[in-house]
């Protein structure tokens, strides 16, 4: 296969896959130098468009990867910019890579957040994650399984030995992977009676009540991990973990609290620690990873669990026996504050101690990545982001007052569109885009998670802006306020406006009749998507945001030339593409269906008396009757802002001359009764129309 030769360029050969584990043994001199295996012979994988991912991988006999090579994806989202080169390039980093220690990505924003780093690829966040959680989990399963990590201290987590094999809660208590130790109220109020404690707090209730049972046990080893977790979550905790670290499962059922509050304030379980010969581990929070669920069959239904890391330089040794020890405290009229301590011992069983045999290697679920690292690498821009969307929604709330200041509300449109543009579109890459929902959507149909979706933050944050934007104030928070493309054209339009380049009107009815068109679009879209998402990627270049936003123009002239076609059109026609051919705005159209809340005024005499707010609409979303068409409306307040100008709006003209002629009456009598004329005038003044 040309993929080995890719990945151990230096072999002489390749023998035939191994019966036991699915690798390739490579020769080098007659001897054997490494092996190389498929990544979907150990896992399988789905990327962002949760369909599967293949890397080729050639490890040495040291536990180097001294190759990888990406064979087979289906990633929609490289729609956007990013190329089979940029992925190819981004897998070529993993050369010389020790899988001993932790392989993470550096921020796409710049910042590293790792010790051993690889460039993440901009712009395709999930897809940089998964596959460095692919590449370096199943290069650990396998090396674990070929014994190569054995160069590790003697009882190391690398050192054990594991042949996987699936088993129920039950095989796990019976052959001892799992200790328990059950602690009924009597059990523990007559442990407090022999110190001469009675009376307790706490334990005065039934004797054969559940107080705690705690269960205990090592979930390195794949046969307990992996049970206990399930396969993505252990194989996220492998990839992310030095590869001599281990791994602690604690769950308790009853009535107390093995976890305590305390440690909140001092950053230690005060109520747990772990004893291993003369040595005592204590336990902080940094060490403690949560557990969301537990898939394990027939597992009790706990009221907490945890999972601890014990650092391979804390000199803790899994394969040695060890206890856990539970600390009770209760606080007595007599005596004051009283302890017992409970022991959980704990001996690995033997079927998971290093041994000649090789385990096999069976097959694993989803590669899982943790989101939550993802969030605190790029906290910079979120803080950014977040300040932007409480921005926006301070602008909406408060409407009503900024549309009657209808310079600062121009002024403040112009910052918030150029920060759309510039920071969300051509910096941090957040441009929304169709794709994003067929993804969503097909997500839904096939095996959906919350995981891929929340690796790229921005993204992420922005749709759910918008999702809830949509019962509130329809589609046309994103098309007027966040999207970069739009905001894009409304400012070349400005520009073409000052320049005095002529403005196209588009009559009425012709306009009514174009507005199918971008529904078409993405119903042609959705269609194809439910076949093949690679084919709707293709055929999503309709959109100009790849070229325009992501890429910045820099790409052959070819495709540059479509995004200029429209900006162009929308130097005459304010918001062309928006009006009648992005098919985003037409996904996001159907929902806002639903919205809850109709914030714009409008006056009786509008379209039926006035037609100005029709007429200075920018994007034509104004009916000839007066009524305001919230699937094409991009929100942008300028007929709020008309709606209170008392020197356009034909009813605010009426109000205001009555109020001044009132004034002037006021003024009048005011001084034919020998008032001080201001005054008068002030006091008139303040009458409402």
């Amino acid at each position: 296969m040309s993929e080995l030769v890719h990945v151990f360029a230096d072999a002489d050969g390749f023998g035939e896959r191994m019966p036991q584990i699915p690798v390739y043994p490579a020769y080098r001199n007659g001897s054997i130098a490494g092996y190389v295996f498929f990544s979907a012979d150990i896992m399988d994988s789905a990327g962002y468009s949760a369909k599967p991912m293949n890397v080729a991988i050639g490890i040495d006999l040291q536990g180097r990867i001294v190759g990888a090579h990406l064979v087979e994806h289906h990633e929609p989202i490289l729609i956007l910019g990013i190329t089979d080169e940029h992925l190819r390039a981004f897998v070529a980093q993993y050369r010389n890579a020790d899988i001993r220690e932790a392989v993470k990505l550096r921020s796409v924003s710049g910042s590293d957040s790792v010790s051993r780093v690889v460039d993440g690829i901009s712009g395709a966040t999930v897809t940089s994650l998964t596959l460095n959680s692919l590449i370096v989990g199943t290069s650990r399963i396998v090396a674990d399984a070929l014994g190569l990590l054995g160069d590790h201290r003697p009882g190391s987590a690398a050192a054990l030995r594991d042949e996987f094999q699936s088993a129920s809660w039950a095989d796990l208590r019976t052959d001892g992977s799992i200790a328990e130790l059950a602690l009924t109220t009597g059990v523990v109020r007559e442990a407090f009676r022999r110190q001469g404690a009675e009376n307790l707090p706490g334990l005065d209730g039934p004797a054969e009540s559940n107080f705690i049972t705690l269960y205990a046990g090592l979930a390195s080893p794949a046969r307990i991990g992996r049970n206990l977790l399930g396969d993505r979550v252990y194989a996220d905790l492998i990839t992310n973990l030095g590869a001599g670290s281990s791994l602690i499962f604690v769950g308790a059922t009853g009535l107390y609290s093995f976890k305590g509050t305390e440690y909140r304030r001092s950053g230690v379980f005060e109520r747990l620690q772990i004893v291993q010969g003369s040595r005592t581990f204590t336990l902080s929070p940094d060490q403690q990873r949560i557990i969301e669920k537990m898939p394990l069959q027939g597992a009790p239904e706990f009221r907490e669990t945890a999972l601890f890391v014990m650092p391979e330089d804390s000199g803790f040794d899994p394969a040695a026996p060890w206890r856990l020890e539970l600390l009770v405290t209760r606080t007595s009229p007599d005596r004051g504050t009283v302890l017992e301590v409970f022991n959980l011992p704990y001996d690995l069983p033997a079927r998971y101690l290093p041994a000649p045999a090789q385990p096999t290697v069976a097959q694993a679920d989803l590669v899982s990545v943790d989101w939550r690292e993802v969030w605190w690498s790029r906290r910079g821009d979120i803080g950014i982001l977040a300040s932007i969307l409480v921005t926006l929604t301070g602008i909406l709330v408060f409407q009503d007052a900024l549309a009657k200041r209808p310079l600062l509300w121009n002024r403040l449109r112009i910052v918030m569109l150029t920060i759309t543009l510039v920071w969300i579109g051509w910096y941090a890459h957040a441009q929304l885009s169709v794709i994003n929902v067929l993804t969503f959507t097909n997500a839904l149909r096939t095996e959906f998670d919350w995981t891929f979706f929340l690796l790229d933050p921005l993204l992420f944050i922005l749709w759910s802006f918008v999702a809830v934007a949509l019962l509130f104030w329809a589609r046309g928070v994103f098309c007027g306020w966040l999207c970069p493309f739009g905001a894009l054209q409304e400012l070349t339009n400005r520009a073409a406006r000052a320049l005095r380049v002529p403005q196209v009107r588009v009559p009425f009815g012709l306009h009514e009749r174009l507005w199918p068109i971008k529904y078409i679009l993405f119903i042609s879209l959705f269609a194809v998507s439910l076949t093949s998402m690679e084919r709707a990627a293709v055929y999503a270049e309709v959109e100009p945001f790849k070229t325009a936003i992501t890429l910045r123009f820099m790409r052959d002239w070819v495709w540059v030339a479509y995004p200029v076609a429209l900006l162009t059109a929308g130097l005459f026609i304010e918001r062309f593409y928006c009006r009648y051919l992005c098919a985003l705005g037409a996904a996001l159209a159907i929902p806002a269906r639903l919205r809850m809340f109709r914030w714009l005024k409008r006056h009786p005499q509008c379209g039926r008396e006035c037609r100005i707010c029709e007429q200075r609409c920018p994007v034509e979303a104004i009916h000839p009757t007066g009524e305001i068409n919230p699937n094409e409306c991009i929100y942008c307040l300028k007929c709020q802002t008309l709606y209170y100008d008392t020197h356009t709006c034909p009813p605010m003209i009426i109000r205001r001359r009555r109020r001044e002629s009132r004034a002037g009456a006021g003024a009048a009598r005011g001084v034919a009764s020998g008032e001080n004329p201001a005054k008068a005038t002030q006091d008139t003044a303040e009458v409402k129309p």
